[in-house]
């Protein structure tokens, strides 16, 4: 069994928010710490809106970026067990359209699980230079150009030559995007419908969705600045590398906007937490056990990513070499949402672990607040392969029933 949390794990945790808040390298933040289903920590921190002094609280909802993949992951996933679309199918046969070339003018073949795996040979325009080949075209990568519809984007995408051979590298890229239109144009039903009926409903993820349905509870979005947070305008770059993040914050209020399955969802700590929840458990109400355990296995053996000693599975970066370990030994950390930094971490399959759900600010293993452009709305928990016997959520009668409602 894992050692309990200290008595003093509470105030330590207090201790790292209000320096982040009081020095304003974060406006505001909430922080949930659960361990085996239990909620051991929860708190709303700073504020919602700097300028008009509003709170953070509990239930404010955050732009979840990158965090919007696992969530698309799970639902792809749950699509694959009901037999509606296989990880080893071309894209093209859903997307017949897509068909981006290499530089040599050759046409290869994407399956949906190199989508899934970021070994499809795209990229994201924020990991490229300022002139680089995804700007030029005038990609998105999910999260600016309020209005722009996802055919558009799908010929911007594919009007670029692929960086690699399909299968042969690793690249963090716009591939979820692509995913979630193939998991469309597959069952007939937008992603936002797929999403909803197969993930978030079923786990009582109640404020997660493509749109905002309670603007007064929405967080003012603020980008690292050179002394403090500054808040965001209608377009906002935020330096990462040699490029930089394109931000929109408006996007969301747009309805002709494409629907990213990358980074265009929107939800709170707790909807996170619920997520995080399922797959440790072994799946929840909505995957199996074996499929959320291939989802934080390394399904990329022999391809390196851009963060040392890290893999990729089935939706999540998984940490391959213990040198690289940031926290105690004996944990598996498992990437959430890759740009943003987000994370999971998966303990042994011996002994149970917790998880929590942390938005705004990552506290790390040695106390302190990570200074980097992209820190914002980070999660940490630990996910384990749940070892019970599937439960009724789990009946394969029961998902494919759900499945046909939407055709």
């Amino acid at each position: 069994m894992p050692a309990p949390l200290d008595h003093d794990f509470g105030g330590r945790v207090d201790q790292v928010v209000d320096r982040a808040v009081e020095a304003e390298r974060i406006v505001g933040a909430v922080i949930l710490v659960a361990r085996r289903g239990e909620i051991l920590y929860s708190r709303a921190a700073g504020l919602a809106d700097r300028e008009s002094k509003k709170p953070m609280t509990a239930d404010a909802i955050f732009r979840l970026a990158s965090v919007t993949k696992p969530v698309v992951a799970t639902a792809a996933l749950a699509l694959v067990e009901a037999g509606v679309i296989g990880l080893d199918d071309p894209t093209a046969k859903f997307i017949p359209e897509f068909r981006p070339r290499l530089a040599d003018g050759s046409e290869p073949v994407i399956t949906l699980r190199q989508l899934l795996t970021h070994t499809a040979g795209l990229s994201y325009g924020f990991r490229e230079a300022a002139d680089g080949p995804y700007h030029r075209a005038g990609v998105s990568d999910g999260l600016d150009q309020p209005g722009l519809s996802m055919a558009e984007n799908l010929s911007r995408i594919a009007s670029v030559p692929l960086s690699y051979v399909p299968g042969t590298g690793w690249g963090y890229s716009v591939a979820m995007d692509v995913l979630g239109e193939a998991m469309a144009r597959a069952t007939g039903a937008t992603l936002p419908e797929l999403v909803d009926r197969l993930v978030v409903q079923p786990l009582g993820m109640e404020e997660a969705a493509f749109v905002v349905r309670d603007r007064s509870r929405l967080v003012t979005p603020y980008a690292d600045g050179p002394d403090k947070a500054i808040a965001m305008g209608e377009q906002h770059r935020v330096p990462f590398g040699d490029g930089a993040i394109s931000f929109s914050p408006g996007r969301v209020f747009d309805p002709a906007s494409f629907a990213s399955g990358g980074t265009g969802m929107n939800g709170t700590a707790g909807d996170v937490l619920k997520l995080l929840e399922a797959l440790r458990s072994g799946g929840g109400s909505v995957i199996r056990p074996e499929t959320a355990a291939a989802m934080t296995t390394d399904a990329i053996a022999g391809l390196e990513t851009t963060m040392p000693g890290w893999g990729w599975g089935l939706g999540f970066g998984v940490l391959r070499r213990p040198a690289c370990r940031v926290d105690a030994p004996g944990r598996r950390h498992l990437a959430l949402g890759w740009c943003l930094r987000s994370f999971l971490v998966r303990g042994p399959d011996t002994g149970p672990d917790g998880g929590g759900a942390d938005q705004h600010g990552h506290i790390r293993h040695d106390g302190r607040l990570p200074r980097c452009a992209a820190r914002r709305r980070l999660w940490q928990a630990n996910l384990r392969r749940g070892s019970a016997e599937p439960t009724a959520g789990h009946d394969r009668r029961r998902r494919q029933l759900m499945l046909l409602d939407l055709f």
